[in-house]
């Protein structure tokens, strides 16, 4: 079994991500997906992907933020993984690594927000990943 992860910067790439980022953002097709990213990497939006033997089996979207709140930061869009591949270890593999640059890019704080009906998700980030739940995200369509 061979894993790698990297950064996706071709649309070949992106194309190969999508049915995997597809899996989280449903309402997305490929051509708006394409549409978005490349508007969105104009903001330093940046994709990263976990291999395991040359197929995409988790994908995260992240981006620079600064703020007063978290300072200079990462702030993850997007983080799925394919559902054939949960529960293996994969997403965690991916975030590690993902804490890993981020730290040595000079990051204080990595930061998410995840829906209120995924409560798996939230396991998952405060018991294996040690992350503080400590905010409500609000929006309001316009």
């Amino acid at each position: 079994m061979h894993e790698n992860i990297q950064e996706l910067t071709s649309q070949e790439q992106w194309i190969e991500a999508f049915p995997v980022l597809n899996q989280l953002r449903t309402d997305l097709t490929e051509e708006s997906y394409l549409e978005l990213l490349q508007e969105m990497q104009k903001d330093g939006y940046k994709l990263f992907a976990l291999y395991n033997n040359n197929r995409i089996v988790s994908v995260a979207g992240l981006s620079w933020r600064v703020n007063f709140y978290n300072k200079r930061h990462i702030f993850i869009f997007d983080l799925v993984t394919d559902i054939e591949y949960r529960s293996f270890g994969y997403g965690e593999k991916l975030l590690l690594y993902i804490h890993s640059w981020a730290k040595e890019q000079g990051a204080e704080y990595v930061a998410l927000e995840s829906g209120l009906q995924r409560i798996n998700a939230h396991r998952f980030y405060e018991e294996k990943l040690d992350y503080d739940k400590w905010c409500y995200s609000f929006r309001k369509p316009l």
